[in-house]
């Protein structure tokens, strides 16, 4: 099992657009294509507060690709994703971080 960590780095007050993006449309396309999340932060103390945090949950690195790869590919997540940027762009960077356990 490995968990991704993934931070979107918002544009100014961009944020709750995000999130409604995710409420209203992404988590039924992670649903759709078996991608499961396991949490969502915003940051209370920080250097930011434009960022949204989540983390999925992957049984490899090939089902990742596998998986991940249909989403970002479905004609209708691509049209809905650019239908919410139509007053402008919602983030501005994306890090992603591939984790993988440590037994202590």
């Amino acid at each position: 099992m490995i968990h991704e960590l993934r931070i979107y780095h918002c544009c100014p007050g961009k944020l709750p657009d995000l999130i409604a993006r995710f409420k209203n449309h992404t988590l039924g396309f992670f649903q759709h294509y078996g991608i499961k999340h396991v949490n969502f932060w915003t940051t209370l103390i920080g250097p930011s507060n434009a960022a949204l945090y989540y983390t999925l949950e992957w049984e490899s690195l090939a089902d990742r690709e596998t998986k991940w790869n249909a989403f970002q590919a479905d004609p209708k997540w691509i049209a809905i994703r650019k239908a919410s940027e139509a007053n402008g762009q919602i983030v501005e960077r994306i890090e992603n971080l591939v984790l993988s356990p440590v037994a202590l």
